[in-house]
């Protein structure tokens, strides 16, 4: 059974201005990271957040959810 207490992070579809929303939810509550623009931004964020090991995360299904294409970013 997964650990509920487990962040878990979304990184949305591209939006209007190039960039994704990142998100994490910790203990039912999603927080608002940012808006990234390529995987680095995506790994400080989860590393401000105090997640361990950010870039082994973003390939891990079970803690991130890309919508859209995984690792897309507008050229």
């Amino acid at each position: 059974m997964e650990d509920p207490s487990a962040p878990f992070v979304t990184v949305y579809r591209v939006g209007p201005r190039g960039g994704r929303r990142v998100t994490v939810r910790v203990r039912g509550v999603d927080h608002i990271l940012g808006v990234a623009y390529q995987d680095r931004d995506v790994t400080e964020f989860l590393r401000a957040a105090g997640l361990e090991d950010p870039e082994q995360l973003l390939d891990d299904p079970q803690r991130v959810d890309w919508r859209g294409q995984p690792h897309q970013w507008p050229t």
